[in-house]
């Protein structure tokens, strides 16, 4: 914990790390998240998101396979880091399980963003 009482690098409120990992595979950046992602690891999220994005990618693709909720936090950090974008249609959302694909509806951001079914599909050519 830091000492504004918010977790520190690496700490998600004693939850194993939501960040899974980060891969380059076919000329694409893909984060992998998982478990819950929340007010108490957005920022996690947020540094691996905008961390990917240093060396301008062509394409992000972001792996909810394992992710079992989000909540309106989270789903601010993925509109943050498709913002930061120069071309916005290269990043996409891939995986995402019923919970995930339901707040994705109901905020209204299943119009906005690209979402495929897997990661093979996103780091495909857009649909």
């Amino acid at each position: 914990m830091t000492d504004a009482g918010v977790p520190g690098p690496g700490v998600s409120g004693g939850r194993k790390s939501a960040v899974a990992g980060t891969d380059r595979r076919d000329g694409a950046v893909i984060v992998s998240l998982a478990g819950e992602l929340d007010l108490y690891n957005a920022e996690e999220v947020r540094r691996a998101l905008l961390d990917s994005l240093t060396d301008s990618p062509e394409l992000l693709v972001v792996d909810l396979k394992g992710v079992t909720f989000i909540d309106s936090t989270a789903l601010g950090v993925l509109i943050e880091a498709r913002s930061r974008m120069n071309d916005r249609s290269g990043f996409r959302l891939a995986a995402p399980g019923l919970e995930v694909r339901r707040a994705l509806e109901v905020s209204g951001l299943d119009r906005h963003f690209a979402v495929h079914d897997t990661v093979a599909d996103a780091v495909g050519p857009a649909g």
